[in-house]
This record gives structure tokens, C-alpha cells and sequence, in this order.
């Protein structure tokens, strides 16, 4: 018996009519994008800014006061004076702040005699996310209270000038929201594929199909085509909330990221299909639609941790994950503009790893299928 799309059709036109009855399908796959777009891109910001920060100043001289200044007329600093150096430590013990501003007595003094004048800082070390980026302002601070306090600029012996290609402002919504496909598609397609696929098994209505002729792969694209088209239009959500609601350029080519979502989107819907074949239980088939498609796309993809920062051990198994790749296609997509040429490697991998997976979930499901 051939494969016919007619009954492939009507297989999928029933599971539309199932997915219009169904109000958690709908709201998974309607709500979900709009929450993890708008939580994500509003809230995740990797340039730390308004880190409160006590000052105790014991010289209360101009040349003191223009420390503060200096830090206070930053954006990334909030000022909070402290009576005593001990408060000043306090308040970083009790997590009020995240660090401190100590001078001491003599400083102008120091100054003007031509000594080394010494200020202290205070940071807390158990939060390893913003140190980092502390330690950077507060270098540059340094340098230009130095200016400041000698009023005068002292010559480079070397003068390096920084530009910041494909994200200018480092503006950490153009970082995230490319990657926020990767995220949705990873987690709808399994999701929605594994749960709909078990949820037949449990229910018998799988049985039912064996009395019928119907093709196993009129089945698979009969019960996929529906949520496929879900995660499609979740993407196209994405893209139009990215350029009008955020302003993110997409400096590539549509058909080229759109090849790559297809790759993606086929992948994970077999490894959706895979799960719950292999589980037959809902239950189970959502905690490993859980564990195998949102963390791999958010930990282990690039999208929040550099891969390149990666023990060497998982620098080596994302190379096993799709969403590794398709975070790659989708962030040179939006702000590069690479070429299918120059992103040939991750297209090569995303084919490799959708065939595998794609034959993998087929030849299970037929052979669950056979009686």
C-alpha cells in the first residue's frame, strides 16, 4: 500500500480538531511563546547595572567627593553612605549590597604631596555573575578619577580604540531573543509531539488505526503536520515581536533561516515522536520531553554559557545536541548575516543529527505498529 496524502489529511484535519478542543495544548503552544519573549527579553540583562554600593568617607575632602562623583554619576552604581568602615562590611555580610567604597583620613593629603593616594573596595565574592563585571567599572573609574584628581590627561604610549561589530551597544536583547527560537521550538515540538502520541497509547485510539489501511508514516505526518505548523507560526511570533517590539535587525537571508528551523523543527518533532513510543505513558514522555529538549536549549546550547567556557567534556557532547547548532544558524542569522556557506558546518550537523533522529523514530513506530 502506497502513501496517500488524502488519508494523511484526514489523520491531521482530526488531530486539528482534538487540538481546538484541548485548552492545555492551546495554551502551550499560544502562551508559552509570549511568556518566555516578553520574561526573557525584558528581564535578562548580562550588563549589570544599578549595583547599590556603600560609601564610608572619612577625609570629607573635594578631592574625596569627587571620587563619589565619579561613581555616582555612572549608571551602573547607587550610592549609599555608611557611618563607620565596620557598616561598610555589614552591610555586604547581611547582602544589602554588593559592594563597598572605603577613604580613609589623609587622602587629599596624600595627594598633594605626591604620594599614592588609597582608596579601598569591597566586593562580594559569593556572586560570581557580577564581580566580574563590577571589577571592569570599577577599573574604569579609577582611570578617569585619575584624570579628574590630576586635572590633566596623561599621555598613551599605546592607544587602543575598541569597536563592537554585529551588536554595537552590546545590548543584551539582540544575545537572547535570537536564541528564544531555539528555545520554544526545542520545547514545543518535543513537548507537544510526545504528549499528543502517548496520550493515544493510553488511551487505546492507537489500536484503533491498526484496523484500518493506513500507512505508519500517513500516521507519523498525519499527527506531526498539526503541531509542526504550531511551532511555525510560534517562530513567526518571535520574529515579528523581535523587530517591532524590541528593534533586533535581522541582517540574514529568511530562506536560509528558515531551511534552518525546518532541520530543527523535523528533529526534534522525531525525537518527540521517539519518547513517546518508547514511554506510552504522558506523565513520563512530559519529564522527558522536559529534561532532553528545554535543557539541553537553554544550558547546554550557547544561549546563556559560552560553550567555549564549557568543561572539555561538554564542549565535545553539545556537538550531539541540534540546538548547539541551531543556536549558532539563528544568532548569525539575525545579526551577522552569514551566508548558508559560511554556516555550512552547523547545517552539515543539523542535517546529520535530523536523519538520525528521523529514522530512529520511524523504525520504532513502525515496528510498535506491526501486529
Amino acid at each position: 500500500m502506497s502513501f496517500l496524502w488524502s488519508r494523511a489529511g484526514a489523520i491531521a484535519q482530526k488531530e486539528v480538531y482534538h487540538v481546538m478542543r484541548d485548552p492545555f495544548t492551546l495554551a502551550l503552544s499560544i502562551g508559552l511563546p509570549m511568556f518566555i519573549v516578553f520574561s526573557f527579553g525584558y528581564a535578562i540583562e548580562f550588563n549589570v547595572k544599578n549595583i547599590h554600593i556603600a560609601v564610608y568617607d572619612a577625609d570629607q575632602t573635594q578631592s574625596s567627593r569627587r571620587v563619589k562623583d565619579t561613581f555616582g554619576s555612572s549608571s551602573y552604581f547607587i550610592l549609599e553612605p555608611v557611618s563607620s568602615p565596620v557598616e561598610a562590611q555589614r552591610v555586604i555580610t547581611g547582602d544589602r549590597d554588593r559592594a563597598s567604597l572605603i577613604i580613609p583620613g589623609g587622602f587629599q593629603k596624600d595627594l598633594f604631596s605626591g604620594r599614592s593616594s588609597r582608596a579601598q573596595i569591597l566586593l562580594d565574592g559569593s556572586d560570581n555573575s557580577t564581580v566580574g563585571s563590577i571589577l571592569s567599572y570599577v577599573q574604569a573609574i579609577q582611570n578617569i578619577t585619575s584624570r579628574r584628581l590630576g586635572d590633566f590627561d596623561p599621555p598613551a604610549a599605546v592607544n587602543l580604540k575598541t569597536r563592537f561589530l554585529f551588536n554595537p551597544e552590546l545590548n543584551s536583547r539582540w544575545f537572547v531573543i535570537p536564541g528564544l527560537a531555539v528555545v520554544v521550538m526545542a520545547i514545543l515540538s518535543i513537548l507537544l509531539t510526545a504528549l499528543t502520541v502517548a496520550r493515544e497509547w493510553e488511551n487505546g485510539s492507537m489500536e484503533l488505526l491498526l484496523t484500518t489501511p493506513v500507512e505508519p508514516l500517513e500516521i507519523i505526518v498525519g499527527k506531526l503536520a498539526p503541531y509542526a505548523a504550531l511551532c511555525i507560526l510560534a517562530v513567526i511570533f518571535i520574529y515579528i515581536i523581535s523587530r517591532t517590539v524590541f528593534a533586533l535587525p535581522f541582517e540574514g537571508s529568511l530562506w536560509v533561516f528558515g531551511f534552518g528551523c525546518i532541520l530543527f523543527l523535523i528533529t526534534h518533532l522525531a525525537q518527540g515522536l521517539l519518547i513517546s513510543v518508547v514511554t506510552r505513558k504522558q506523565q513520563i514522555a512530559m519529564q522527558i520531553g522536559l529534561m532532553s529538549g528545554l535543557l539541553p536549549a537553554q544550558l547546554l546550547s550557547g544561549f546563556i554559557f559560552p560553550i567555549e567556557s564549557m568543561p572539555t567534556f561538554f564542549r565535545y557532547f553539545t556537538m550531539i545536541l541540534p540546538a548547539r547548532w541551531f543556536m549558532t544558524i539563528s544568532r548569525q542569522s539575525y545579526l551577522k548575516g552569514s551566508t548558508l556557506g559560511e554556516m555550512g558546518l552547523s547545517f552539515f550537523v543539523l542535517s546529520l543529527l535530523c536523519a538520525i533522529m528521523v529514522r530512529a523514530a520511524t523504525s520504532r513506530f513502525k515496528k510498535d505498529l506491526e501486529p
